[in-house]
């Protein structure tokens, strides 16, 4: 992973390599450590590069430190009683 390599979702310059394919060098998972997105990069420019990347998924700082921490998971439904 070179140095210019940013988030597509927030244009965060630290990027971490979460994962590599075993057969090397043909595609790699990265997370940016702000926004927290995640990506394959053999996924489409509109999922990998910031300038190909939707602009109504695009996240500032401001939109970032105002989300929700994560949604709940709702509780389990109660099983079927069996037939």
């Amino acid at each position: 992973m070179d140095d210019t390599t940013i988030c597509p979702r927030c244009a965060y310059r630290i990027v971490e390599e979460i994962f590599s394919s075993p057969i090397p060098d043909v595609w790699d998972v990265l997370q940016c450590r702000q926004c927290h997105y995640m990506w394959r990069t053999s996924e489409p420019a509109r999922r990998t590069r910031r300038d190909a990347y939707p602009e109504a998924f695009r996240m500032t700082l401001d939109d970032i430190d105002g989300a929700s921490e994560m949604p709940p998971v709702p509780p389990l439904r109660a099983a079927a009683p069996p037939s």
